[in-house]
């Protein structure tokens, strides 16, 4: 894991890599992120664009992504709701199904109660947490 904080970010995905960069990268932040993200996409890569928490709205340098011979990608999860609810419904069984094996650990930093949700998803506005954060529900008093 990287610490986009205190560490450098593309020195880090380098030294990973061995130089070559990364194939597939998820940003949900854009703005410096997209930038890094651009400095260590690989060739033939792909650079998956899901949001804008930064708040700060990307203008990717298309004759650098023809250049590195990468994709650009946007996603935008919430239409496949009403243009292929279908798909939603087999990604999701897909992933139950990949957690359940253990073939991929989604990383949980904290769980919070109920009572907490409202702090929770501000420490998530706020780009201050790693991972996601779990809001569970309070077991009943027997």
């Amino acid at each position: 894991m990287i610490d986009r904080r205190s560490e450098d970010v593309v020195a880090a995905v380098k030294e990973a890599t061995g130089g070559r960069g990364a194939d597939v990268i998820y940003d949900p932040v854009g703005g410096e992120a997209y930038a890094q993200s651009a400095k260590v996409v690989a060739f033939e890569g792909r650079i998956v664009v899901v949001g804008f928490a930064s708040g700060t709205i990307p203008s990717p340098g298309l004759n650098h992504a023809l250049v590195k011979n990468y994709s650009i990608l946007g996603l935008h999860w919430g239409l496949y709701n009403t243009k292929n609810p279908k798909l939603v419904q087999h990604c999701h069984e897909q992933l139950t199904e990949l957690a359940a094996r253990g073939a991929i650990k989604p990383l949980v930093s904290e769980r919070v109660p109920l009572a907490g949700a409202a702090t929770a998803v501000q420490k998530v506005a706020d780009g201050l947490t790693t991972g996601r954060i779990a809001v569970v529900m309070e077991e009943a008093a027997a």
